[in-house]
């Protein structure tokens, strides 16, 4: 769990297994509610999550999704950023959820993914950067670099 600028809480029976990643930020705490099964190797960044949800493993739920109750996301399903699943939705094995109303796609289905996630504007959301940027990605990542840097002194919490 790493809280960078932002809280993260857990219900009750919230179990986390090994080798998961659960990451708040400053703009998007995370929330996991009661009776949640985050499975191994799964990664969720600054999402809520509410009650009775399977994240099996290697799910992805990024920034701003929001997770409805006794929803299921299978193994290495996507939740992509600001997407929205209502409740009881499930993101069958290696699909993706985007949007908001939800569409659940195919892997195969890439260029309606590629249009829905331009819509969502990972870079401007996460970053604060326009996708046009001639020099996005070293503008990118010298800015993440400087965020991170305010952990040069962090000390783990036992």
């Amino acid at each position: 769990m790493t809280a960078e600028g932002g809280a993260i809480t857990l219900g009750e029976s919230v179990i986390v297994m090994e080798n998961a990643l659960i990451r708040a930020t400053a703009v998007n705490p995370v929330h996991i509610g009661d009776h949640v099964l985050v499975g191994p190797m799964a990664s969720i960044s600054g999402a809520t999550v509410a009650d009775e949800v399977f994240l099996a493993t290697g799910t992805r739920i990024f920034n701003g999704a929001r997770i409805g109750t006794r929803s299921e996301v299978r193994i290495n399903a996507v939740v992509h950023l600001r997407t929205v699943l209502p409740p009881e939705t499930v993101v069958p094995i290696g699909w993706i959820a985007v949007g908001d109303p939800v569409q659940v796609l195919s892997p195969e289905s890439h260029e309606e993914i590629s249009s829905a996630q331009r819509a969502l504007d990972f870079p401007g959301y996460v970053f604060g950067l326009d996708r046009e940027t001639p020099d996005l990605m070293v503008q990118l990542t010298e800015r993440y670099g400087r965020g991170l840097s305010r952990h040069a002194h962090d000390r783990r919490l036992e």
